[in-house]
């Protein structure tokens, strides 16, 4: 027999039992039914029943008494059952139909005790009833709660209350081994502790990979997994509370565990009164310790490693990873994905296979776009395109240049495959300085690095990120490389002076937290998987004791006037239309490449808007205009001969 069939057979004879069971208490107010056959009616129903019936895992959930399980009953019965309304009424003298009042029950129902409706049972703690207020106690209208009434029905839905602010997640279809045995060793603590549940503090920077072992831990007891956003939970102390209260009746009705997800953030006050309030399974996935009063169990969580990445990737393309070996161990080096993330990027790779797409290329390529989402929000991607054509330098800088490059695409080879990782797990990452004055190429140089690598390049403006408030720097630049992680992005830390220095004298705490602000920056630098560049104006601004720290050190220098002379030539691509340019001329303009390139640029738009071929008179006018913009007027010398 399937779930389907099986549910089916248990709705209906849940109806029946109830049907019986608001037969058996119309019994009690109306002569025409017989109350000896009525009880006869529910023992059969309940022999009937092949799993509990709803209002029996309610007296199970809640602790009801059987005169609150009969109250509960004649709430729910006024309303669904019109015979039972009817009686009730006509018991009460009206015909209209009369409110359930807790006075009448008390008079009507058997074994009755005045401590039903306090706000210490389970009726208005669990709010399974509501009291109307304003009213005296005994003669206060009572309503069933709507959840509630649905539940007795054989509807077991989310509550429409807390529906706004949870997710489900269901089981996953891939997870990393580790994070399995993590799920199971949760689980167990579950069980074997019993109610009330201890919580879970998963810490770590996976939040995706949180979920899944949420999911798998509740799904080996039976339960579904929910998911709330720490920001999404009520802030005052009320509302707290009521979804405290909302949330405990859910877990026990659906039944269901609970993660809350904080994200970037320190859990809050609403996290810490879940935590010590909530006796159900609830789970925090936060990087933030918990410092709470009530003992919470806490569990590393870490991404899944290069070895068990490649693993996951294997299940998730089945057999058609065994033609990308190579492609696979590019993308295990470069990026950082959870299960979840590489199950959907699989999905993504097979989707780009079947429209014609290379199977390496589109496993690259859908990894790229995978990652850039985080990304996109703290920084800027810069599109690719440049070349090593458009790169004019002197042989040792472009040699230095090409050994990052050969560094970044080696690194699981040297790292895993040789072992150097084991023997030095610090400082893997490729941290990288270009120093030389604006326009020298530095940026260039970085695009050219990202597309040799086949990867994004994003620039962050260090402007932006250090903050004068103190430990504000760092939060700022570790949302950055988290984020980065996934994305395998070569990150362009663009005009660094903003943040680099010689290392101050420590005369107060600002100075200090300079400092640390700079030892934070090249330490995550050295721990990116991926390839960190910062730029500056003036090398000698950094403090040396930090370039140690530092991979490599290429300073790009001001070109001399055979590299202008390169530079001019690569100015104008080659669909251009020029006429009579002298490059050997143009060549003693002292400038470096940026400007060179302005003014080819500017050059270009004159010409075009006469319709002519660009010449040494447009240069001369775009040169002039360049000088005046950098407040420096050119000399005889440098455009002597150009016309």
């Amino acid at each position: 027999m399937n779930d389907v069939t099986h549910l089916q057979d248990w709705t209906g004879t849940n109806q029946q039992l109830l049907v019986a069971e608001f037969t058996r208490l119309r019994a009690r107010f109306t002569d025409e039914v017989d109350a000896e056959q009525a009880r006869e009616q529910v023992a059969i129903a309940q022999a009937a029943m092949l799993m509990p019936s709803a209002i029996d895992r309610l007296v199970e959930a809640f602790g009801l008494s059987s005169f609150e399980r009969d109250l509960l009953l004649l709430c729910a019965g006024v309303e669904m059952d019109s015979k039972l309304a009817s009686a009730w009424a006509g018991a009460a003298g009206r015909e209209a139909h009369a409110s359930v009042t807790f006075g009448r029950a008390l008079a009507a129902l058997d074994d009755p005790h005045w401590s039903a409706t306090t706000r210490a049972r389970p009726l208005r703690r669990w709010r399974l009833i509501e009291l109307e207020p304003g009213l005296l106690l005994t003669a206060a209208p009572l309503r069933i709660d709507e959840r509630i009434l649905h539940f007795i029905a054989g509807i077991n839905l989310l509550d429409a209350r807390l529906q706004p602010l949870l997710e489900a997640r269901g089981v996953p279809s891939l997870i990393a081994a580790h994070q399995e045995a993590l799920a199971e060793t949760i689980a167990t603590s579950w069980e074997r502790g019993g109610p009330p549940c201890p919580p879970i503090h998963l810490a770590g920077d996976d939040a995706s990979g949180a979920e899944d072992i949420a999911a798998a831990s509740a799904a080996r007891l039976g339960m579904q997994l929910l998911v709330v956003r720490a920001d999404d939970l009520p802030a005052s102390a009320a509302d707290i509370d009521s979804f405290i209260v909302l949330w405990q009746r859910e877990a026990a009705l659906l039944p269901a565990a609970l993660l809350v997800q904080c994200g970037e953030s320190a859990p809050g006050p609403a996290v810490c009164a879940l935590v010590e309030h909530v006796n159900a399974p609830l789970l925090i996935a936060a990087r933030e310790p918990l410092r709470l009063c009530r003992a919470i169990r806490t569990h590393e969580l870490r991404k899944p490693d290069i070895a068990e990445q490649r693993r996951l990737w294997r299940a998730a393309l089945g057999g058609s990873a065994d033609a990308l070996n190579e492609a696979l161990d590019g993308v295990v080096a470069q990026f950082s994905f959870s299960a979840r993330v590489i199950a959907s990027a699989a999905g993504l790779v097979r989707q780009r296979v079947a429209a014609g797409e290379a199977q390496a290329e589109a496993l690259w390529s859908t990894c790229r776009s995978t990652g850039r989402s985080k990304l996109d929000e703290l920084a800027q991607r810069i599109p690719r395109g440049a070349t090593w054509d458009d790169l004019v330098l002197p042989q040792s800088q472009i040699a230095a240049l090409r050994q990052i490059a050969a560094q970044a695409r080696n690194r699981l080879r040297v790292y895993d495959d040789w072992g150097f990782g084991r023997r030095c797990a610090r400082g893997l990452g490729i941290a990288a300085l270009f120093s030389g004055e604006s326009g020298t190429g530095k940026t260039l140089a970085a695009e050219v690095l990202a597309s040799e690598l086949n990867l994004d390049l994003y620039r962050i403006d260090l402007s932006s990120v250090v903050s004068k408030y103190i430990g504000e720097t760092e939060k700022n630049l570790k949302r950055v490389f988290d984020a980065a992680e996934d994305s395998g992005a070569v990150l362009l830390f663009d005009e660094a002076d903003a943040l680099f220095g010689k290392r101050s004298e420590v005369k107060d705490s600002h100075d200090r937290y300079a400092n640390i602000e700079v030892s934070y920056l090249l330490q995550r630098m050295e721990a990116y998987r991926g390839l960190a560049i910062l730029t500056t104006n003036l090398k000698s601004a950094l403090d040396p004791a930090f370039q140690r720290r530092l991979r490599f050190i290429v300073h790009f220098p001001f070109p001399d006037a055979q590299l202008r002379e390169a530079i001019w030539r690569r100015a104008f691509p080659p669909v251009a239309p020029t006429a009579n340019l002298d490059f050997v001329k143009l060549a003693r303009l002292h400038l470096p490449g940026g400007g060179i390139r302005n003014i080819a640029l500017n050059a270009a738009f004159l010409a075009a808007d006469q319709y002519a071929p660009v010449t040494m008179s447009h240069l001369l006018h775009a040169a002039h205009v360049e000088a005046t913009k950098l407040e420096r007027p050119l000399s005889e010398t440098e455009t002597r001969g150009w016309t």
